[in-house]
């Protein structure tokens, strides 16, 4: 039960980061945040700062795609990778 709960900790501040950078949007939308204009390049260089801050990790260059950005499944995902990097 507990790895629930983390999980649905993490998408909310995922979420709560995401708001943040662009509050004009709800990402809690099942959308592709790329596709829909809710997240562009700037936003994907700021998020990533703000991930590794706030997650304590370190996102390789490699994995700074807009497919990893799309969805917060995709960033979580991004996030789980990051910390056993």
């Amino acid at each position: 039960m507990k790895k629930k709960g983390n999980i649905l900790n993490m998408k909310k501040r995922i979420v709560d980061i995401l708001s943040d950078l662009r509050p004009e949007f709800d990402f809690n939308e099942n959308v592709n945040f790329i596709e829909e204009g809710m997240l562009d390049s700037f936003d994907i260089v700021s998020l990533v700062d703000e991930l590794e801050s706030q997650f304590n990790i370190k996102i390789n260059g490699i994995d700074v795609i807009a497919e990893n950005f799309s969805s917060l499944d995709k960033i979580e995902a991004l996030i789980k990778k990051s910390e056993t990097a």
